[in-house]
């Protein structure tokens, strides 16, 4: 891959958008690697927790591209729009949680992509908007409909309409980001949370996942009837019985083993 670094620190992985003198803005080829990319993540069950984050000192990611995009035709758009959305979608349903580490400028494209992720931390120096109305377009990787979900329909309404930024406290406070860091301390903070998530049980937090995003999209009484099936699927797997086990007993658990 010439548009992405993977690296690999024990079970996190480390997904960098590599295109800092454009401050990383998303074109098809940065859309294909991360397609692929996710492909590679999910086949690889090593893997426990993804971070995303941008490579420089400005940008997690600035946006799509918009010298791509200037002379698309009308079909040409809808096309690309698709194109981004089954990425983040297919980013979104990943089955293992997903962290964005957010170190500058999130902008259109790059506020969807830290939207389509499940946890979304930020440097003190990130900046978050989706300007497209200003550019005579509308969001188009998702960013109309995530945003609604994360900060409420009339939040989203504005920041879209108005093309207006908001910084890292204003994200904080409107709850598009879990938490604000010191630029120099993000990527700290974002590998301890990893660290953190991959040392419990990765089925229980798969399925986790799975309840609360599924689960959201239906009615109470099915969503609970999601959870109980996910919740007795957990009764069968070797690391349910060494953590109740080591609970019963008094003394730490044994590390899980995904199985």
């Amino acid at each position: 891959m010439t548009q992405i670094r993977l690296e690999k620190n024990g079970p996190v992985a480390i997904a960098s958008i590599d295109r800092p003198k454009a401050l990383n803005a998303l074109n098809s080829a940065v859309l294909d690697e991360l397609d692929a990319l996710l492909d590679a993540v999910r086949a690889d069950e090593t893997i426990r927790v993804l971070i995303l984050t941008g490579s420089g000192d400005k940008a997690f990611v600035a946006g799509a591209d918009i010298g791509e995009m200037s002379s698309l035709t009308k079909a040409q758009g809808e096309a690309f729009g698709r194109k981004g959305n089954d990425v983040f979608l297919k980013l979104e349903t990943l089955p293992i949680p997903t962290i964005a580490a957010v170190n500058g400028y999130a902008l259109g494209g790059g506020c969807e992509l830290s939207m389509a992720c499940d946890i979304r931390i930020c440097s003190d120096t990130a900046v978050f908007g989706q300007p497209e109305t200003g550019l005579g377009i509308t969001p188009g990787f998702g960013g109309t409909q995530r945003l609604a979900r994360l900060v409420g329909a009339g939040m989203a309404k504005q920041m879209i309409y108005t093309a207006k930024n908001i910084k890292a406290d204003e994200a904080l406070r409107i709850g598009l980001v879990n938490a604000v860091y010191r630029k120099d301390e993000l990527m700290g903070a974002a590998m301890k949370l990893a660290e953190t998530i991959a040392a419990n049980a990765p089925i229980a937090v798969r399925a986790c996942k799975k309840a609360i995003d599924e689960g959201l999209a239906l009615p109470m009484d099915e969503a609970v009837a999601l959870e109980e099936g996910l919740f007795g699927s957990c009764f069968e797997t070797e690391d349910q019985k060494e953590g109740m086990g080591a609970f019963l007993e008094k003394r730490r658990h044994e590390p899980y083993k995904n199985r």
